[in-house]
């Protein structure tokens, strides 16, 4: 065996260059030091870099090992069956991968998880993509939340999916972010005040992020006994802090701070008894003035200066939200909905048709301030007869954020068919499709009834089935619908002298075969 020349190291390394051809090199032991001459500028390059890299790998010291990591612990569930397994490796490789969050919960109500060996794949997509994370966490067992903790990449998994341990005060003494937080969250199901005294403990030493994501963690037990803490966090000077310690304080029954928010409430909204015609009945009507300044209590109490949505298009016609309006709804937002039955002496339903004005007169964005207030406060305090008599009245047709806010707080039995009702408003615009996003699937019954009607109307039209609205409710239809809808849809296709369907409707149709097959292969 020859020794390997330097100009045959350089003919290697410059493979796919198409700048030299591939040599045979035989095995060698090494090579002499590269002399760095030559006509060619690109082979001195490549010699000058072999060189210094074999420096300063053999100048390296071996680096000390650190503690040993503690093995993988026992799981609890079992792993995927063989053929749903396969299929997942074909998700995750990009084969409609917008099913793979149906895929993760489906595994996880029928008692089953993520193959070990595909744990990396499925914690990288939930890396870049926030809303898988909760299904991930469902069906990644313990061994996948023992993956987290070795990569803070997928730190995102501590604490909200099979911990391995991590119960013990250690943890909250010398844990990492992720580890406290799942510390916390724990302790605040079992035992919410041991929680908050423990963040007591340490709050004035931990830096503002943290003491906001440890805040974050009062969600989960809050009562009446949180009450002062969050007071307290209102003075903090991280702006996350305060406006997560006001937010939690609005939905606390009966705390100082929904009473501050309706005194507040109650000098911009008032009844007023109107008189009617010869011949008719009085009438109450609601007078609103939104508050005519911004001073530091409102601030303190979570009220931004600017709050979302303010001096921007977002009425129709482009009519752009008032800095007093926009303070109006947030305030509306944070009193507790009973102060409005009180006042008036009525149900919600009663309350939210009754006509709005201004000192001027009737008023149109009078009545969408009061009802857009009205609708975010049903949704941060899950009152369920105010979102239902809101979302029958009409009153928010134009307002498919608030619509969709609403729709989640209704039990599951009456979300499809509000849904179904809203699509029937709307005819599909876009701004159904807005609110459709957020009803998630299977949509069945009324639901599924109303979306097949509307995908069927535009078959019949056929052009009208390539409108941008209606592509993209069968996109969204391929991931919600029931699959049980594809015989349905495949039938508006072989109607007697009907056309073929659209690309669209196609893709819908073998999306929700494929869906039936998956959770076919889960149910064994």
């Amino acid at each position: 065996m020859h020794p390997v020349s330097w100009s045959e190291h350089v003919s290697a390394a410059l493979l796919g260059t198409a700048r030299k051809p591939v040599p045979a090199l035989p095995e060698s032991r090494g090579h002499p030091e590269a002399p760095g001459q030559g006509d060619d500028p690109a082979g001195r390059l490549l010699d000058q870099a072999a060189v210094l890299t074999v420096r300063r790998r053999a100048g390296m010291r071996p680096v000390a090992a650190g503690e040993p990591i503690a093995p993988a612990p026992q799981e609890h569930a079992a792993p995927a069956p063989p053929a749903a397994a396969r299929r997942l490796a074909r998700i995750l490789e990009g084969e409609r991968i917008r099913v793979l969050p149906e895929w993760l919960d489906a595994a996880a109500d029928h008692g089953y998880r993520v193959p070990s060996r595909m744990l990396p794949d499925v914690l990288e997509k939930g890396r870049g993509n926030r809303d898988l994370r909760p299904s991930i966490a469902r069906a990644a067992g313990r061994r996948g939340v023992w993956l987290a903790l070795q990569n803070t990449d997928w730190a995102y998994l501590v604490g909200s999916g099979d911990d391995p341990g991590g119960d013990t005060e250690e943890v909250w003494e010398t844990g990492t972010r992720p580890q406290r937080v799942a510390y916390l969250v724990r302790l605040r199901g079992t035992d919410p005040a041991a929680a908050r005294e423990a963040l007591a403990a340490t709050w004035s030493r931990e830096a503002a992020p943290d003491r906001a994501a440890y805040l974050a963690t009062f969600e989960h037990g809050l009562s009446p006994g949180d009450e002062d803490f969050l007071e307290h966090a209102l003075e903090d000077r991280g702006k996350d802090v305060r406006q997560l310690a006001s937010d939690l304080l609005a939905r606390l029954p009966g705390s100082a701070y929904g009473r501050r928010m309706a005194a507040r409430a109650l000098r911009c909204v008032r009844p007023e008894i109107r008189s009617a015609p010869p011949g008719g009945r009085a009438e109450t009507w609601i007078t609103v003035e939104p508050p005519d300044s911004y001073d530091d209590e409102l601030a303190r109490d979570g009220v931004p200066f600017h709050p979302s949505g303010s001096f921007a298009p977002s009425t129709p016609g482009g009519q752009p939200v008032g800095a007093r309006s926009a303070w109006l709804r947030e305030i509306l937002a944070r009193t507790p909905l009973s102060t409005w039955t009180e006042l008036f002496e009525a149900e919600p339903a009663a309350v939210v048709t009754l006509r709005a004005a201004t000192s001027g007169g009737p008023d149109a964005r009078a009545a969408r301030d009061l009802h857009t207030g009205w609708a975010r406060a049903a949704v941060r305090q899950h009152e369920t007869e105010w979102a239902r008599a809101l979302l029958r009245s009409g009153v928010l047709a134009d307002e498919p954020d608030d619509l969709a806010g609403l729709l989640g707080v209704l039990p599951d039995e009456e979300r499809g068919v509000a849904a179904a009702d809203l699509i029937r408003w709307g005819e599909s615009g876009p701004d159904v499709l807005r609110v459709l996003r957020r009803v998630p699937g299977p949509w069945a019954g009324p639901l599924a009834d109303a979306v097949i009607a509307t995908i069927g109307a535009a078959h019949e039209r056929a052009t009208d089935l390539h409108g941008r609205a209606v592509i993209q409710l069968c996109e969204l239809a391929e991931q919600r619908l029931t699959p049980d809808a594809a015989p349905r849809l495949v039938r508006l296709t072989t109607r007697e002298g009907g056309d073929a369907a659209s690309p669209a409707l196609a893709r819908l149709i073998d999306s929700l075969s494929f869906r039936h097959d998956m959770l076919k292969e889960l149910a064994q």
